[in-house]
């Protein structure tokens, strides 16, 4: 790794700010499994990234938002200037902030797709003059630090939301609700509940009225959603932890884990065991 210089400012561990400049190519090849709350901003820079085991490319100046417990790869990249945010949820509360900054989803907690942000040269002023002030602030050293910190953190986010919104389509309101409910209630339940009759019971709907909405948004089936979540989990149980084969089948809710097997397989075309030697 041919780094230049590497400027790393935290606050009591639970929030951190590198800013990063390479000299020349820099490429990690391993994988990192998130264990906090992450914002990638490259301003200049081109590369390609997996996360979540799927690719992204990407090319100057786009910020994108990581939730713990996903993994990212670097396969290749070129990068000279970067930042990178971590934060913990005791410092800063998705699902609390959920309302007013409308980011849970939207940048963070979306298993489901990996937004990258691309900022204009004028919403990049913005973030650039938020990310300046949290430099000046992370070398203060007064009793108010903890709140404006946070506070730049919070703005720093809306920015990202605010462009995210600009330049696509997120459907919100009552068109999208049944769709967040239950992606929502997926994201608590997948290790045990794996039908959508279950998901329907909980939502006082029926399970072709969740079809039907499903359909009409464009979205892939209600089935497909509930076994791609746990298809993930087993890749990151596989891949991250020590769990064998039947391990991760109980955890997952499978009472037996040849039927676990067979439904890794089929989702893959891998057995689980052929997944974890090739990755």
């Amino acid at each position: 790794m041919a780094v230049q210089e590497i400027t790393k400012y935290t606050y009591k561990d639970i929030f951190t700010l590198s800013t990063v400049e390479f000299e020349k190519a820099c490429t990690i090849d391993h994988s990192v499994q998130q264990n906090a709350y992450s914002i990638y901003w490259i301003q200049e820079g081109k590369g390609t990234y997996n996360i979540d085991f799927e690719q992204f490319e990407f090319q100057d100046n786009v910020l994108f938002f990581l939730s713990p417990g996903q993994v990212f790869t670097v396969d290749s990249e070129q990068i000279k200037t970067a930042y990178k945010f971590t934060f913990v949820r005791d410092f800063y509360c998705i699902q609390t902030h959920d309302k007013e900054v409308a980011c849970n989803g939207i940048l963070f907690n979306n298993v489901y797709e990996t937004p990258f942000v691309k900022p204009c040269k004028k919403d990049t002023k913005k973030l650039q003059f938020i990310l300046e002030s949290l430099v000046d602030e992370f070398q203060q050293n007064e009793a108010a630090q903890y709140d404006m910190l946070q506070a730049y953190l919070k703005q720093f986010m809306i920015c990202a939301v605010r462009v995210q919104k600009e330049n696509h389509v997120i459907k919100e309101d009552e068109e999208t609700r049944l769709f967040k409910d239950f992606s929502v209630l997926v994201e608590q339940n997948f290790r045990n509940l794996h039908s959508v009759t279950d998901y329907a019971n909980r939502l006082g709907v029926s399970p072709k009225s969740i079809s039907k909405h499903f359909q009409k948004i464009g979205s892939k089936t209600p089935s497909d959603f509930i076994k791609n979540r746990i298809i993930l989990e087993a890749k990151r149980l596989l891949i991250y932890t020590n769990k064998n084969v039947k391990e991760i089948a109980f955890e997952l809710g499978f009472n037996d884990p040849a039927y676990f097997t067979r439904f890794f397989t089929k989702a893959i075309s891998k057995s689980p065991l052929q997944f974890k030697k090739e990755y």
